[in-house]
């Protein structure tokens, strides 16, 4: 079993990341083959809009056409049967990397062909892991459910089971008496 683990925070040994290395390490616990990206440490951008790989005799298989650090992550990704990802929420949103990852990642499994939602041959489980400073109730209030639950849908689209984990309040500094943030402790 291959496990891959995108990390969408731009700090690899934080909240995300941390909750990262414990899926992999329990992955490994059971015999996977585990693997960590850190998006930061990538030159990449978001879907270009190319459509190379909605082009008749195509021969991207479901990997973005665009050739720069992300192109070996991808293909890795699609081989692998788990993908976890994580991100912290910024400004109601997964981070800007993470967003064009799932770009990249997904729209060149997406089908345009009526009757078909994927292109997808296999099938890929998923987890997607949420870190934030806010509450619970005000992340509700706030309905960040809604951007969860589209996530959630779009990794469907590679026929496997996706779940979510969401830490609320996390910590954003390890010494808060040196910022400006009297609403945090």
């Amino acid at each position: 079993m291959k496990v891959l683990a995108v990390n969408g925070s731009p700090r690899k040994n934080e909240n995300t990341a941390v909750l990262l290395r414990s899926a992999l390490g329990g992955a490994h616990e059971n015999g996977a083959e585990t693997r960590l990206v850190n998006l930061y440490d990538l030159n990449f951008k978001g879907c270009l809009s190319c459509f190379a790989c909605k082009r008749k005799g195509s021969l991207c298989n479901g990997i973005c056409a665009v050739k720069d650090d992300l192109k070996e992550v991808l293909e890795y990704a699609l081989s692998c049967d788990v993908i976890f990802l994580g991100s912290p929420i910024y400004f109601g949103e997964v981070t800007g990397v993470m967003r064009s990852f799932l770009e990249r990642l997904i729209f060149p499994n997406l089908s345009y062909n009526d009757g078909e939602l994927s292109t997808f041959p296999g099938k890929i489980a998923s987890g997607f892991i949420y870190t934030m400073n806010v509450p619970k109730d005000v992340m509700e209030k706030i309905n960040y459910e809604a951007i969860f639950t589209q996530n959630q849908r779009l990794l469907e689209l590679f026929h496997g089971k996706s779940e979510i984990l969401i830490s609320n309040d996390t910590y954003q500094f390890h010494d808060y008496s040196k910022y400006d943030a009297s609403r945090f402790d």
